[in-house]
């Protein structure tokens, strides 16, 4: 057995004692160092298959789109996908993002952190939680994001600053500097300031709460040196990891326009190592220009040695399909996690500058079926990428 396979195996022994402690990790798992930083790759660099925009195999193969995304903000044109060199194009101007008045991007560009209002106005009081679908939507759960609604209203603010289980260095708080809304949108803050690493860790009050349905929102994420954002999903509490499954829909760290979607299931040795399934997508404009991000699901009752299916969408377009894994928790009892971690593993030891780093979402919802419905998820899931273990 190899000294890197050793070092491997330690750290998922590592992970399973952090369980026991009854801590949760950041993102819940000790990522296997490959691809990270200042670490030396353990497998080829191939080993994520990396998801082209439109696939050069699939150009002309690609069917058409159903009925289009209603009210989409950002993303490609909705009628076809142009040349490789328009993809991911900037968004209707119309549309045009607007951020949090504190910072104007993501990165952070002063020594110290300006200080975050206190009597930020308030505007209209907020619309209710379950607002009526627009333009036909089945809108099942749609989160107010109005200033006046508590951040809390919606989520639970998990607190702590143990390292999660991946030698993290943030706190996480319930500070309103680190969680508020803006805009009609949710921002979650890093703050970093003479050694001071403060962020938030929100986990939704909500469960997907169907055996079928829809997930998506808009997110901007901060891309820096040392920082990892993340907008993924676990069970609702009490639950067993990684065996329960985990499903990452948003993540990216180390100031890499690559997002990762990922399902996990399993530890970090030799006996689970294909329970771990990523497909990587390159966003070149990511740190700058939001994307809209979906997860579709469909979980079966009582066929034997079945459970359903999964496909991740950015911009409306299929990345990544899965099986439901057997043994893992139903998808009815998961629930949203927005979070950033500083540091840690994942970022190889490398920490944030001192700034801010927002993590901006809007246009979150739960639908009853994804855009185009589901014969066009038959579709999209006959042209997704399969997830490869990591």
């Amino acid at each position: 057995m190899s000294s890197t396979f050793n070092k491997f195996l330690e750290k998922g022994k590592a992970k399973v004692k952090e369980y026991a402690g009854g801590q949760h990790s950041s993102h819940n798992q000790n990522y296997p160092p490959q691809g990270y930083p200042g670490q030396q790759p353990q497998h080829p660099s191939n080993a994520y298959p990396q998801q082209q925009y439109p696939p050069p195999n699939q150009q002309q193969q690609y069917p058409p789109y159903g009925a289009p995304p209603q009210n989409q903000q950002w993303g490609p044109p909705q009628n076809q996908w142009g040349p490789p060199q328009q993809r991911w194009g900037p968004p209707p101007p119309q549309h045009a993002f607007s951020p949090p008045p504190i910072p104007q991007h993501s990165k952070p560009h002063t020594p110290n952190p300006p200080p975050v209002p206190q009597n930020r106005p308030i505007s209209n009081p907020p619309p209710p939680q379950n607002l009526p679908p627009a333009n036909n939507e089945k809108v099942y759960w749609k989160p107010s994001f109005d200033a006046s609604t508590p951040v809390s209203h919606n989520f639970r603010h998990e607190l702590g600053d143990h390292g999660w289980g991946n030698n993290e260095k943030q706190n996480y708080t319930d500070n309103p500097a680190n969680s508020f809304h803006h805009d009609n949108r949710l921002v979650v803050r890093g703050l970093v300031q003479n050694g001071s690493y403060t962020s938030a860790r929100l986990t939704s009050h909500q469960t997907l709460s169907r055996p079928r349905g829809y997930l998506t929102a808009t997110i901007l994420p901060p891309c820096a040196e040392g920082i990892w954002p993340a907008y993924w999903m676990l069970p609702k509490d009490p639950f067993q990891w990684p065996t329960d499954g985990e499903i990452d829909i948003a993540e990216s760290w180390m100031g890499q326009n690559i997002n990762h979607s990922c399902l996990h299931w399993g530890q970090y040795n030799g006996e689970d190592w294909n329970k771990h399934q990523v497909v990587t997508t390159p966003l070149p404009d990511m740190s700058h220009q939001p994307h809209t991000f979906g997860f579709a699901w469909i979980e079966e009752e009582g066929i034997p040695d079945w459970r359903g299916r999964m496909v991740w969408y950015i911009d409306g377009r299929p990345v990544m399909k899965a099986n439901i894994p057997q043994g893992t928790r139903r998808l009815e009892d998961f629930r949203l996690l927005i979070n950033i971690a500083m540091g840690g593993n994942v970022c190889g030891g490398k920490l944030p500058k001192d700034g801010y780093y927002d993590l901006v979402v809007s246009d979150l919802k739960m639908c009853e079926e994804p855009a185009g419905g589901w014969q066009q998820f038959e579709r999209d899931w006959g042209i997704a990428t399969e997830g490869k273990p990591m």
